[in-house]
């Protein structure tokens, strides 16, 4: 795939996906949107690549939208690229397999709220970082209102996302929003280390089980238990469960069988 805008590399089952915009610190545009979109879908449909780390490249992770339009920035149709009618966007929380965000740098508007879509996150704790939509004139998007409520608590969401006040990687953990904050240095070694313990785990297993965390934002716990009970009787009677037990009982690496691209449930 031919990127200008972010690029991809793949080692040890794991997919480093780097916003690849150094000289305007990561800022968002359509392109990268774009790219991003084609290149969730290629990864989610690749079950050799079994998680994926999202970073910046640089010293910033994104920067927010590129302002470079001026006062049309946040207008409708201001950043169509005129290539057609787009795809429906994927964002990280709907692929098949645990995305890790690798907060390396400042990571202002879009830059956080893009991340607060992945599954973890971990923070350079010296970044800076706000929900600056307020200060911009428009509102947080991308979930923010529920994720960011979610994760933190509605009293702290209101804090970040009604005042726009930047804060640093430090207070993002603090705030239980980022799972750890670390020297920048350190940001992306340690959620690529985190991402290989997704390799000891069932593809399909995890696939499922991170559909059911993501729709459990709107559900109840009884809800969520009828939910789960169709699905728990689905994994336990596949080869996987059977593998799950033997590797246990024989005290060796298990070889899962099912792939999450072909194999899960048909009300997946």
């Amino acid at each position: 795939m031919g990127f200008e805008t972010i690029r991809i590399d793949v080692a040890d089952e794991v997919a480093t996906l780097t916003l690849d915009r150094p000289e305007a610190m990561n800022a968002w545009n359509w392109q990268m949107a774009a790219e991003l979109d084609q290149a969730l879908r290629a990864l989610d449909a690749d079950d050799g690549v079994r998680a994926v780390v999202l970073t910046g490249a640089g010293r910033a992770f994104c920067a927010g939208a590129d302002l470079s339009g001026g006062e049309r920035t946040f207008q409708p149709g201001a950043g169509d690229s005129g290539a057609g009618p787009p795809q429906k966007p994927v964002y990280p929380f709907m692929i098949r397999k645990p995305v890790i965000a690798a907060i390396n740098g400042h990571a202002v508007g879009v830059g956080i709220t893009y991340p607060m879509t992945c599954d973890l996150r971990f923070v350079a704790e010296e970044a800076k970082v706000q929900f600056a939509f307020v200060r911009r004139g428009v509102i947080p998007e991308l979930g923010s209102h529920a994720i960011v409520a979610r994760v933190a608590g509605l009293s702290r969401a209101a804090d970040l996302l009604l005042s726009g006040r930047m804060i640093r990687g430090r207070e993002l953990a603090e705030l239980g929003l980022a799972s750890q904050a670390l020297p920048a240095k350190e940001v992306l070694p340690a959620a690529l280390a985190y991402a290989q313990q997704y390799r000891q785990a069932a593809p399909a297993s995890v696939a499922i089980s991170k559909r059911l965390l993501w729709e459990g934002m709107g559900l109840t716990a009884a809800e969520m238990i009828r939910r789960e009970h169709p699905l728990f009787a689905w994994t336990g009677g596949q080869p996987d469960a059977r593998e799950g037990v033997l590797s246990f009982l024989e005290k060796r690496a298990p070889a899962w069988k099912l792939r999450p691209s072909l194999d899960l449930p048909e009300e997946l």
